[in-house]
């Protein structure tokens, strides 16, 4: 048997190939470590700083915290909105966390209904992880602390002390200053996908209305935030107050309107409904922007209840409607005054007469309130004749009473600053054509309606307020001023926006013939101030609201409260030498003279008591003398229209 042959050969190029195999390992293996020792020489050396950071980014975590919201002050420095502390109970979701059963320990300590329950756990559920929700608000001091006692049994659970929106003189200034509320999906939606963090911080609120919304962003201020110490699951351990980043205040609005007219308004409107408007005729202040009846702005931050909401929402008065704005209505013989400086202006002589025999035949029969007789310019504006003004609206034309109404801010949209105004509008012939293709012709008929301030033409309070205080100017085309500065920086005057082009002599006259009216005229008994020499000149309207007919209703105070007349005064005071402007409307309120003139009289004394240079005129204000009962003056409204009327126009109803 032969024996196996061995071949060095063989063995040397095995031996051979192991070593090359074996080194190539080791110098991969050399490159890998040095590459490995390499770049953890370069972490622990050159990168030492930035994950230090990191390291304590993981460690501290920074939690948004709202500005304090800024205030809003009246001409005065009065507080109107400010804010107050808040000790609010805030849950947050965990992966690790029962929400259901940490809601059910809560209602042991804070009430929370079924109904309430479900809503939470249905918010918090939705929110994102570790992203607190409010449970309750304006806790006590007892829940406050019986909830942080028991805290490290529901690590989910926090219970702090943040700022809420208070609103001190609840809703005298409801209408202008608005309010705020939580951040909805709807306030989301409208800043897009890179929205501002802190709308989602349970303790911010988002301006809802009037000047709360339209200075939102410069009342938020500049949010701060609070540094505090995490574990892994991101659970806060500790505050660290040195690392607290401070945020910086809102900006201070200051409003032109003053308090304690403000709140004359609201009392003496008591339950009724309306508007009063007052301005300083030298430079387009506005010290009174009174909507009645109004609302609690302080509910609406806490959060109305459904059967709350309702209760307003449905009300046939509408508080939640802003009637010096947002709503427009007829403005009866206060619009007498227009139709004058258009009839002066076209050459008719205002000792031309017509002769009031209690009613007038034109295509049908106008009706006026009173037998007035013979009747000039003047003593038609003093005695509200409405005969007078039918024959003057048609020798003076639609189109020219328009464009006078519209010299003196009727018909027009003011940048007061808040948003909600409603344009209202004084009709002419072009306005007939654009709306109106079917009969685009505007007929005679239409205008003896428009000459007593009926038919088309509706205007809200604000605007005839302006009406008021540039007819007292006698020279300048003021605009209305609501905010007077912003963060301390002042805005524009009302009296910037140039002269008023009508003739002096024709306001003039005008201002004689509201004087007239106080004095001799339909509010001889209602616009007496009681403070010696300083009087008050004015024009009453009564405004119907509806066509009346079929049983809807009568003239005056008769029938169903929304079927009633409007009633409305404009004045200003003193009428010698001019200072302050208003408008009242008492909607549904009956005759201007016996509803809107006394309302007017104690808003404008309490006025003018307040302006120094006017108490040293007054020598000793006198008790206010009583009405008659039987106070029915004011001649404004036209026979109810007939069957044969087929050119007059409709008469709207008020929004």
């Amino acid at each position: 048997m032969a024996e196996p042959s061995i071949y060095f050969s063989e063995v040397n190029e095995r031996q051979g190939v192991f070593h090359r195999r074996a080194f190539l390992m080791g110098g991969f293996a050399g490159l890998g470590m040095a590459a490995l020792g390499g770049r953890l020489a370069y972490l622990q050396l050159m990168e030492t700083q930035r994950y230090e950071k990191l390291a304590t980014s993981n460690q501290f975590n920074f939690k948004l915290v709202p500005a304090p919201r800024g205030v809003i002050v009246d001409r005065h420095g009065a507080i109107l909105a400010a804010n107050r502390p808040n000790f609010r109970l805030l849950v947050a979701r965990h992966d690790d966390t029962d929400t259901e059963a940490t809601l059910q320990a809560l209602g042991n300590y804070v009430p929370i209904d079924d109904a309430r329950r479900r809503r939470l756990l249905r918010e918090i559920n939705a929110a994102p992880k570790r992203a607190p929700v409010s449970v309750v608000e304006d806790m006590s001091w007892e829940q406050f602390s019986a909830i942080n006692v028991r805290s490290p049994e529901m690590p989910n659970v926090t219970a702090d002390m943040g700022e809420v929106r208070v609103y001190p003189h609840g809703g005298a200034f409801a209408h202008v200053i608005g309010y705020v509320a939580k951040v909805n999906r709807e306030d989301m939606e409208a800043v897009g996908p890179n929205a501002d963090p802190i709308l989602l911080h349970p303790g911010f609120r988002i301006g809802k209305q009037g000047v709360e919304k339209a200075f939102d962003l410069q009342l938020r201020g500049k949010p701060g935030a609070k540094k505090v110490e995490v574990d892994a699951n991101g659970r806060e351990v500790r505050q660290d107050a040195d690392g607290d980043i401070r945020p910086t205040p809102g900006a201070e609005i200051e409003l032109t309107l003053d308090l304690d007219v403000q709140l004359r308004a609201e009392q003496v409107f008591e339950a009724e409904s309306g508007a009063a408007v007052v301005m300083d005729v030298r430079n387009g202040d506005i010290l009174c922007l009174f909507s009645g009846p109004s609302f609690d702005a302080n509910r609406f931050v806490r959060g109305l209840t459904g059967p709350e909401y309702r209760a307003l929402a449905t009300y046939d008065h509408k508080p939640l409607f802003n009637k010096a704005l947002t709503a427009t209505y007829p403005p009866g013989s206060t619009f007498k005054t227009v139709v004058a400086l258009a009839a002066l202006e076209a050459g008719i002589d205002p000792a031309l007469t017509h002769t009031c025999s209690g009613s007038w035949y034109f295509g049908r029969r106008w009706k006026c309130d009173e037998v007035h007789g013979v009747q000039n310019m003047t003593s038609a504006i003093a005695s509200s004749c409405d005969i007078f003004f039918y024959q003057t609206a048609l020798a003076v034309g639609p189109d020219r009473i328009a464009d006078m109404a519209r010299r003196f801010g009727l018909g027009e949209v003011f940048d007061i600053g808040i948003p909600g105004q409603k344009k209202g509008l004084v009709p002419d012939t072009d306005y007939k054509r654009r709306n109106f293709p079917r009969d685009p012709k505007w007929h005679p008929g239409e205008t003896p309606s428009m000459g007593i301030g009926q038919g088309y033409t509706h205007l809200n309070p604000l605007q005839l307020c302006v009406m008021a205080a540039r007819m007292a100017n006698g020279s300048k085309a003021l605009h209305p001023r609501l905010i007077r500065s912003v963060g301390g920086i002042e805005q524009k005057s009302g009296a910037e926006w140039g002269d008023l082009p009508v003739d002096s002599k024709h306001i003039a006259f005008v201002q004689n013939a509201m004087k007239a009216v106080t004095t001799v005229g339909t509010a001889r008994f209602a616009a007496d101030l009681g403070l010696g020499p300083v009087k008050m000149a004015g024009k009453t309207g009564t405004a119907q609201g509806y066509n009346y007919g079929s049983g809807r209703g009568v003239h005056g105070t008769q029938g169903a409260w929304r079927l009633r007349d409007h009633a409305w005064f404009v004045a200003y005071a003193p009428y010698d030498a001019p200072r302050y402007a208003l408008s009242v409307l008492v909607e549904h309120g009956g005759f201007g003279a016996a509803a809107a003139a006394p309302r007017a009289r104690e808003i404008m004394r309490t006025v003018l008591l307040k302006d120094p240079e006017i108490r040293q005129r007054v020598q000793s204000p006198t008790p206010l003398p009583e009405l008659p009962p039987d106070v029915r003056n004011d001649s404004d409204l036209p026979e109810p229209p007939g069957a044969e009327e087929a050119t007059a126009p409709p008469t709207a109803a008020p929004a």
